[in-house]
């Protein structure tokens, strides 16, 4: 991915009017692990997959709580993003002392894609190499908001950021309508159905996965494992059931058709074959 003399520098641009080492940066986000974040209209779930380096190591924590209110997920180089949870967790705090009141999540997103352009207008510094899923509750309502390295920001009702998260967009995508009034549990088994989309092929286990959910008199918390398998649980085995159902139709079928033509076989044997 070498571009000659105009990716050395964050504040060079190139001919074509692109930074090179801010495209890098987002290139980062989407080598890390798959976070996922959806709302409604009372409630906000985020949700990542628990990746580790190797099998002797744990993973590391990607979603971290901001406030009662607010939780951020991330996708990239997790010491950027643990620099910038501690970041947001101050600005909220301070908010708090000095007006006695939570601070608006819209507002925190803009200080905190403020900070994140800095770093692409100073030749001293660097671009963050992390995408971040803020998702939080105030006065009006549920939000969902996803920071690039860039330093722009977007709003969303329903966004997955890190590799293969293509395939959980678009699981996304086909159910995002329902979302805004969708249920508390709804929502959970939304955002576990599209981990499970990022996985590819890996079964799918209250251990690969952390779920977080905020909403309307419930302030942010991590659901525990067993909770998490006791919805992966329903689901496969209402799938399951599915499956089985499915191959019962088609058994009966057979049998049916094979029923209707054994007579015909057997009042035709004089009969010529036909040709094709």
């Amino acid at each position: 991915m070498f571009r000659n003399q105009y990716d050395t520098d964050v504040t060079t641009w190139s001919p074509t009017g692109r930074l090179f080492q801010v495209e890098y940066a987002m290139e980062a986000v989407k080598q890390g692990s798959a976070a996922i974040g959806l709302r409604s209209r009372s409630h906000v779930v985020l949700a990542c997959v628990n990746k580790a380096q190797s099998e002797l190591s744990s993973h590391q924590k990607k979603i971290f709580k901001v406030d009662d209110h607010i939780g951020v997920a991330i996708a990239g180089l997790t010491a950027d993003g643990r620099v910038l949870s501690r970041y947001m967790r101050s600005e909220s705090i301070n908010h708090s002392f000095t007006y006695e009141s939570p601070l608006p999540v819209g507002r925190l997103v803009v200080h905190l894609a403020d900070k994140a352009q800095v770093c692409t207008q100073r030749s001293w510094k660097r671009p963050y190499g992390v995408g971040l899923l803020v998702g939080g509750l105030d006065e009006s309502g549920a939000h969902l908001y996803y920071n690039c390295p860039s330093g722009n920001y977007f709003e969303y009702q329903a966004f997955a950021i890190g590799s293969r998260s293509q395939a959980a967009k678009t699981y996304l995508e086909r159910r995002f309508e329902s979302f805004a009034d969708s249920s508390r549990e709804d929502l959970i088994k939304d955002a576990i159905l599209a981990v499970r989309e990022t996985l590819q092929g890996e079964t799918l286990k209250s251990s690969l996965c952390t779920v977080s959910i905020l909403g309307v008199g419930e302030p942010f918390h991590f659901l525990d494992q067993e909770t998490i398998q006791k919805v992966i649980d329903t689901f496969e085995k209402v799938s399951g059931e599915e499956e089985g159902e499915g191959e019962d139709g088609e058994g009966e079928a057979e049998a049916a058709a094979a029923a209707a033509t054994a007579p015909a076989e057997q009042g035709g044997q004089d009969v010529a074959p036909m040709e094709i």
